[in-house]
């Protein structure tokens, strides 16, 4: 019976997600498919859940019937000395029994609380103060995602390089450069945001003095001056598990005052600056026009394959 409830939580909780359009927030809704799978599957096991416990049901029936039709009073009497013998041997295997039930309890308890939190605890749309908590850095030319663990949150500059072999991601990455080499405007929206800044940071010198547009949330950090934000959006490369914080550094005219959080439009030309807190050459957008914007009704930006 509690195989066949959480079961039916974990069916109930993908559901819900679903329903309630919170599965953006843990993965890249390209996969979507599969959470939809996982729901058609537990659904089928609670449906075998339900037979094996009807069967059991109906045999444990049959079998207290069988017992009743075949008793005596004399059978009734060597049962009673067997089941003497019997207890003795439960006696000697109770510790055993107890250890194997808390094992299991504990088992059911840590398969129960994702359930719990999935349903019960409220999903946080991530913000500035995520930024703030994790702090972040940019990775050096010699450093790529692929050194290090795929699973991590990653900052700035979107690196899926870690799923490729190396000739084939040298291939992928010249390919999507060709995408914006010619285009009069590089302008980055929700389907190609992804994309678009790993491109950048991989040819910051072939795009050096173009022109680029995209939206975001403003971020201004501790080690920034007066007139320099960065411009953040939140991305899934496939989950949460690899999800990070992607924009880069901008310039914004003199005089102008960013809260974080706030959402604008950027427009402006590619150069490069030192930025010294990484040490390093980063892109940084000159920009030539922007404007407040709302914030949009799915944060998040997706990297999306052809």
């Amino acid at each position: 019976m509690i195989r066949f409830y959480i079961l039916f939580g974990f069916a109930l909780m993908f559901a819900y997600i679903h329903i309630e359009g919170q599965l953006n927030k843990f993965i890249n809704t390209k996969y979507a498919y599969l959470s939809i799978s996982a729901i058609a599957i537990l659904a089928m096991l609670c449906i075998v859940e339900i037979v094996k416990m009807y069967r059991l049901e109906q045999a444990e029936k049959k079998k207290s019937i069988d017992n009743e039709t075949r008793c005596s009073h004399e059978q009734e009497h060597d049962h009673q000395h067997h089941g003497h013998e019997h207890e003795d041997h439960d006696d000697h295997g109770h510790s055993h029994e107890s250890s194997s039930k808390w094992k299991r309890a504990i088992g059911y308890l840590i398969l129960i609380f994702p359930i719990f939190t999935g349903l019960f605890m409220p999903v946080q749309t991530l913000d500035s103060s995520f930024v703030k908590a994790k702090g972040f850095s940019f990775p050096s030319a010699k450093e790529s995602m692929s050194d290090k663990n795929p699973g991590q949150h990653q900052f700035l500059k979107p690196d899926s390089s870690v799923f490729y072999g190396k000739d084939s991601y040298e291939i992928i990455k010249n390919e999507e450069l060709a995408e914006f080499r010619n285009a009069p405007v590089i302008s980055l929206d929700d389907d190609n945001y992804m994309k678009g800044m790993e491109v950048i940071y991989n040819f910051p010198g072939d795009l050096m003095g173009r022109t680029i547009s995209f939206d975001g949330f403003a971020y201004k950090g501790e080690q920034v001056d007066g007139d320099h934000y960065f411009v953040f959006r939140f991305g899934f490369i496939h989950c949460a598990a690899d999800s990070g914080v992607f924009g880069m550094l901008v310039d914004f005219p003199k005089g102008t005052q960013l809260n974080d959080d706030d959402w604008v439009r950027v427009t402006g030309k590619l150069s490069s600056e030192l930025y010294q807190p990484f040490k390093q050459t980063i892109p940084v957008l000159r920009v030539t026009s922007w404007e407040a914007i709302p914030a949009p009704e799915d944060p998040y930006v997706y990297r999306i394959y052809n």
